[in-house]
Formats: structure tokens, C-alpha cells, sequence
């Protein structure tokens, strides 16, 4: 079905009961298995470069990357630019060939906040790309620490930006290893009846899986971005093909072993978002 915006992909997920995974790659193998999970299990699926990635990889190959897989697939792909924290990098991701571009300025003020997304959202439509933002800060695992988005905020942002989709912060953190860091539901109701907008969970990987399916079926969020839990499934298929035969050097028969593997926890985690 190829290429689509994130808000072709997130609104019928709106309208019927169900969430798509944002995908945080690091490189080709991942991208691959992503893909293939995602006809395996029929579903849409967002193709996201975030900062490490980027440090790794040009924006220009990434998007050249992302539209090749996109456009062989046979479900609607996203190619999506997580934490541009700059104009720069959103312009660069559309004349990259983005279908979405997420402004993260979460970190400042939020006239600030609603001043620089609103930008960067009629950048985006002028190109026919969806924009996310983000309201209330998303911590880290050991490191900074969360701020809640406060429902009336999140309505006037919401109302003032005019973005596709608003990542909101309610318990979740990002690069949790674990999944205890269960969902405020009575923050999330209280920002869904304020606003109108698909609702984005950062930090994904930390939440638990059933709380990820019920939110999926019944609430606004119809986006959980994936990362940590997936990257590793990967690290630990690494390890095993490696030392599978310790005197290898082929890097691309090493990594091959890893696809299978992966394949089959992306699927586990895209399962878990489709509707009933």
C-alpha cells in the first residue's frame, strides 16, 4: 500500500479501536524486520528516526531508506522524524522525504512550546506532512525526570498548533528496560475529554503490555512508540549469532540471523495494538 502521512495512519485508528506502533530504527536490519512484521500482521506501521539514529545515519539516506521499504510494502508505512528538536531538522526531513515530522518542545515553555510547533506544523502541511508535538515532558529512565501534561495545557495546545498528534506525559518514561510504568488512565481520560486529537505514548517499552492493548481498544492513544523492548530483542539475537561460531567476520551473515528473531517480537508487539 506504500507510503502515507501519520495522519492517514492514525486516524482510522481514531475512529475504529486500535493503535499503530512508532518504531524507533537504528539501521537497515531493524527497518527490514519492521516492515515484515508489520505484513505479517497486516497493520499499519511508523518508521521512526530519532536522535541516535540520526548521529548514525543522514537524514537524506534515512528518508531514501524509509521510502524504498514504504514503497515495496504491501501496508501502509510511515516514514517519521521522532524529536526534531529544531526547525533544521524538520525542514531536512521533509526535503528528505518524510511523511511526519514530530517538534519536541517539551523542554520549554509552553507559549514557546505552541509558538515554535505551530511553525513547524504549517511547514509540514505546506508539504502534505503530518506533525507531531509534544506537551508535558517525557523523562528518562535514570536520568531526567518526567513533568505531566496538564489537561488544560494540552487542550490549548492542541487547539493553538493544529498538530496531527500530541505525545502527552502520564507515567511513561522513556528507555524503561522493564514494564512497570503503568499508565495514569484518569490523566489520559482527563486530557481526551478536553481535546480531539490521536494521543501519543512515548517510553512505550515501559508500559505494560495488557495496559498498551486496553488503552489501544478504548482510548485516544493510537500511538506507542517502541524502542528499548525491541532494540533488545535484537541486541540479544546479536549476541547469540555471534557466538554462535566465535571465528565469523561476515557481518552480513551475522547479521542475517538476526531478522527471524526480530521479526517475531515486533509482531508480539504489534499484535498487542490491533483492534478487537
Amino acid at each position: 500500500m506504500s507510503l502515507v502521512t501519520l495522519s492517514q495512519a492514525l486516524q482510522p485508528a481514531l475512529r475504529e479501536g486500535y493503535a499503530v506502533a512508532g518504531l524507533v530504527t537504528l539501521g537497515w536490519e531493524d527497518m527490514c524486520a519492521y516492515v515484515a512484521a508489520a505484513e505479517a500482521e497486516d497493520c499499519p506501521v511508523i518508521l521512526q528516526a530519532g536522535p541516535s539514529c540520526r548521529e548514525h545515519t543522514p537524514l537524506p539516506v534515512l528518508g531514501a531508506m524509509f521510502r524504498h521499504l514504504a514503497e515495496n510494502a504491501s501496508v501502509p508505512v510511515v516514514a517519521h522524524l521522532d524529536h526534531g528538536y529544531s526547525a533544521e531538522d524538520c525542514r531536512i526531513a521533509i526535503e528528505s522525504g518524510f511523511t511526519s515530522v514530530m517538534y519536541d518542545g517539551s523542554r520549554k515553555p509552553l507559549a514557546q512550546n505552541i509558538e515554535e510547533t505551530a511553525a513547524i506544523v504549517e511547514l509540514a502541511h505546506a508539504a502534505g506532512v503530518s506533525c507531531e508535538g509534544e506537551i508535558g515532558f517525557v523523562g528518562y529512565s535514570g536520568g531526567e525526570g518526567s513533568s505531566g501534561t496538564d489537561p488544560e495545557e494540552a487542550a490549548q495546545f492542541a487547539r493553538a498548533t493544529g498538530v496531527d498528534a500530541m505525545a502527552i506525559s502520564v507515567g511513561n518514561v522513556h528507555l524503561q528496560q522493564d514494564k512497570e510504568s503503568r499508565l495514569d488512565e484518569a490523566g489520559i481520560r482527563a486530557i481526551e475529554a478536553v481535546t480531539e486529537v490521536p494521543l501519543v505514548i512515548h517510553g512505550g517499552s515501559g508500559v505494560p503490555v495488557s495496559q498498551r492493548s486496553a488503552l489501544a481498544r478504548s482510548s485516544s492513544i493510537c500511538k506507542f512508540n517502541i524502542g528499548t523492548e525491541l532494540r533488545m530483542a535484537f541486541g540479544r539475537a546479536l549476541r547469540e549469532a555471534v557466538n554462535r561460531d566465535p571465528v565469523r567476520f561476515d557481518r552480513i551473515q551475522i547479521l542475517r540471523e538476526t531478522h527471524d528473531p526480530l521479526v517475531a517480537a515486533t509482531r508480539t508487539v504489534l499484535r498487542a495494538l490491533k483492534g478487537a
